[in-house]
């Protein structure tokens, strides 16, 4: 449209005529940004079917906008002098900022510092601003019926930026149907931000002004108590007949609740969640995402992922994919939701509950879906203010899904997380009860109809840093890109991290989660050969490398092909002659058939 032309017109210009007209293509970028926002929806937010297939206005009457950044013309851009750039290092700096003022770029680094993302910005776009339609083009052929279950949408928040909480609001407003949107439930984990109380109360008396039919809900906790606990205290105070989960900084796509009311009401024991586009923590571009499926490792980290097979053989993107876990945003039928429990309230902070969920929904009878009609903008923070290291409360929560969830499958996040068998598991006894009462599947079932890309890594037999007793240093995979491992002072983290087969494979540097990534293995070249590799263990495999390794806790570990040993002299990784050097694993799996202690 007018933007994309006007934008391909100046980049023509600098790749042209070189650097002295960049400037002039970074005058008609912003410029055109400036007219996007405040030119009406038509203008600016449509795209031809064939660029949306390739993935990747009015002011507001209530909103007193802060005055825009001053936009040289283009005569003042190409003469005037740049300002110097305070926070060379920022990460909010890289493509955004240029001509911003030493006082503009203080503030929006304070603001960033704050919030994660630019708020500077966020403050001076108005709050419906439009946003590019990122659905694939099957979806814009489809029809919904009128006739179709209420809807509340509970935002959840933590000192959140005002204009960000502002924008949501308004682009639910605005993009749901009238007769669907029951409720707003807002949900304050104890904010400290002044505000979002007086400030935003006001924002609210004036959107209820604007629909008396509409019901705005305030829920503010007294202490920080994390994701989960916000959320089912947004499902506690829900009345509509589907709950909508959201995070409070995203902004809503049309059309964006009709195609998930569609799949809840046809099943009412499905969990939806629509795909996520990106908005840049920067310059708040809307980044399109592919709809993919919400999946995990061992450590219970979350991850995006392909759908199965048998989905892409249907060759039709619009259609509704299966997933093993729900990432966080999530919208159900609320008296299902109450049915399976809710959500495990014991999580703290972050981290962990999107598994717990999707394990539960599934082995319980549910299912799991992600609806790539539905699309939601959500910004993907540069840092999370609210707790810098998210590792101690997500190895917590980890080990809690695991001890309640998982069975004989539970030491796995032991071993993702570096942690002996014998640690301490975090009890869960109403969790425990829970899955007894609606009579769950076990967790063998769900790896294998559900998740059967989870690797469920039964042939382990130790794992962790990997010491020579003689020489007091570690194995480490050495400089990566690269296939020579090293010796190196033992600080037993992920380069580090050894897993020793039943088999005999030694993998150095980590172990992969899934399947369908490949390990490194430990090999012996033979021949002459003194220096240690490291290779993808199929490729080695094949190449006729000595992969398989002898190894009996505290003693050598020894080529099991050609009868050479790994040792460490003067320093260095070696594998010669065997002349005792002796090694230590700091885990040992203690399982009858596959002991080696």
């Amino acid at each position: 449209g007018f933007c994309h032309d006007k934008l391909r017109l100046g980049l023509g210009l600098g790749l042209g005529l070189g650097l002295g007209l960049s400037l002039l293509c970074r005058y008609l970028q912003v410029k055109c940004y400036q007219k996007c926002f405040i030119l009406n929806k038509k203008t600016c937010s449509h795209q031809k079917a064939a660029e949306v297939e390739q993935p990747a206005v009015k002011t507001q009457p209530e909103q007193q906008e802060k005055p825009e950044a001053k936009v040289p013309d283009q005569k003042e851009t190409l003469q005037e002098k740049k300002s110097n750039k305070l926070f060379p290092k920022s990460p909010l700096f890289v493509t955004w900022g240029e001509n911003l003022s030493e006082d503009d770029q203080r503030e929006a680094q304070a603001l960033f510092d704050k919030y994660g993302y630019n708020v500077f910005l966020s403050d001076r776009l108005p709050l419906d601003r439009a946003l590019p339609d990122t659905r694939d083009p099957r979806c814009l052929k489809k029809s919904y019926s009128e006739d179709l279950p209420s809807i509340g949408v509970v935002l959840i928040y933590l000192n959140e930026a005002l204009s960000i909480i502002k924008r949501a609001m308004r682009s639910i407003i605005d993009r749901t149907p009238k007769h669907l949107l029951k409720e707003i439930i807002l949900v304050d984990d104890n904010s400290s931000e002044g505000k979002l109380n007086g400030d935003l109360d006001m924002y609210v008396k004036s959107l209820e002004q604007e629909d008396p039919s509409l019901s705005i809900k305030r829920v503010r906790h007294n202490v920080s108590y994390g994701l989960s606990h916000a959320r089912a205290s947004g499902w506690r105070a829900a009345t509509a007949d589907v709950v909508a989960i959201l995070d409070a900084h995203i902004e809503v796509h049309e059309l964006w609740a009709e195609p998930l009311l569609t799949q809840i009401k046809a099943d009412r024991t499905v969990v939806t969640s629509p795909v996520f586009d990106k908005v840049n923590f920067d310059d708040l571009t809307v980044i399109p995402y592919q709809p993919a499926s919400h999946a995990f490792d061992w450590a219970l980290w979350c991850m995006y992922e392909s759908f199965s097979d048998e989905y892409y053989k249907l060759k039709d993107g619009s259609l509704p994919g299966k997933s093993p876990s729900v990432m966080g945003i999530l919208v159900a039928e609320r008296k299902y939701l109450g049915e399976i429990g809710l959500l495990d309230e014991g999580m703290k902070v972050y981290g962990g509950e999107n598994v717990e969920l999707g394990i539960r929904v599934w082995t319980c009878g549910g299912s799991i879906e992600v609806v790539p009609c539905s699309k939601i903008a959500h910004i993907e923070r540069a840092h999370k203010p609210y707790m810098p290291d998210l590792s101690k409360a997500m190895k917590r929560n980890a080990l809690r899904v695991a001890e309640v969830w998982m069975d004989e499958y539970k030491h796995n996040v032991n071993l993702a997380w570096n942690l002996p068998f014998e640690v301490l598991q975090i009890m869960n006894v109403q969790g425990k009860k829970l899955r007894e009462r609606l009579h769950c599947k076990p967790f063998k079932w769900y790896l294998e109809n559900v998740y059967p890309k989870l690797d469920p890594l039964t042939d382990l037999v130790a794992y962790g840093g990997m010491r020579n007793l003689d020489a007091d240093r570690c194995i480490d995979q050495g400089p990566v890109p690269g296939h020579t491992p090293i010796a190196y002072n033992c600080y037993y983290y992920g380069p580090q991290m050894c897993y020793y087969r039943s088999d005999g494979e030694l993998y150095i540097g980590g172990i992969k989660s899934h399947k369908y990534n490949d390990n490194r293995c430990l090999t012996d070249p033979g021949k002459k050969e003194t220096e240690p590799g490291l290779h993808n263990c199929k490729e080695a495999k094949q190449k006729g490398m000595g992969i398989h390794w002898d190894f009996t806790q505290g003693k050598e570990l020894k080529n099991r092909d050609t009868k050479r040993c790994l040792e460490i002299k003067n320093g260095l990784l070696l594998i010669q002659e065997c002349s005792g050097q002796k090694w230590e694993i700091q885990n040992i799996i203690k399982i009858k058939t596959w002991g080696i202690a």
